[in-house]
């Protein structure tokens, strides 16, 4: 895609979720912003589940998952409360620690970091009743990590249209990194300048969006106008 198609994909993410000229505080996208801004806010990423802290950490990540749409009607986290999240957290704060710096482009042991903390997830949790899908999983590794974008739907669409991998795998993830490395100028630029909101002032923190996430905003949003 031409660098003027993505901006413009861009662009209308900002205008319908509201971000700079665009995104507002209190809808729904920037749930992102305030999940992300809780995880990365801990040096000692461990300490999200330590006690004083097991019951924020639920409550961000189960209410992120609720407002991108995980407890809808066909979910099985519907039938669940926060404190399911509980051994969540712990797998999280447990998993290994270099999974909290990666970014796009994904080396090789990125990528196999990536997939093992999928399969792992599945293994530990993905019984028959609890369905750990990708869009689920890779929802959970967005607003935690900021390290993939989330395969929904709409992102599936994009990867599709564009001739990647609609599963996250290896392939995939390798596709990924040519999409980066086709943009690399306009993704950098574009993580560099969005910054998330602040919960209390409502205004722009000094946390920055990731590359992963800004390449999640183009695919959702070229999804949501082409299944229209």
């Amino acid at each position: 895609m031409k660098e003027e198609e993505l901006i413009e994909l861009l662009n209308k993410f900002r205008k319908a979720s509201g971000k700079n000229g665009g995104m507002r505080p209190k809808e729904r996208y920037s749930s992102f912003d305030y999940c992300f801004n809780y995880f990365q806010s801990f040096k000692n990423k461990k300490e999200i589940a330590d006690v004083k802290n097991l019951e924020a950490s639920c409550l961000h990540l189960g209410f992120y998952l609720a407002s991108w749409g995980m407890l809808r009607g066909s979910s099985f986290l519907l039938e669940k409360s926060i404190a399911y999240l509980k051994d969540i957290i712990n797998f999280i704060a447990n998993f290994n620690q270099r999974i909290w710096n990666i970014d796009l482009e994904y080396s090789e042991e990125d990528i196999e970091i990536l997939l093992n903390f999928k399969n792992k997830l599945i293994k530990r949790f993905g019984n028959d009743k609890n369905k750990f899908s990708d869009t689920l999983i890779t929802k959970i590794m967005l607003g935690v990590f900021g390290n993939v974008p989330a395969y929904d739907n709409y992102f599936k669409m994009f990867l599709k249209d564009n001739n990647y991998d609609q599963t996250f795998n290896k392939k995939s993830l390798e596709g990924l990194n040519d999409l980066y490395k086709k943009n690399r100028k306009l993704i950098c630029r574009q993580a560099r300048n969005t910054k998330t909101f602040n919960f209390i002032s409502e205004k722009k923190s000094d946390l920055s969006y990731t590359r992963a996430k800004i390449i999640d905003m183009i695919g959702f949003s070229y999804g949501q106008i082409n299944s229209k």
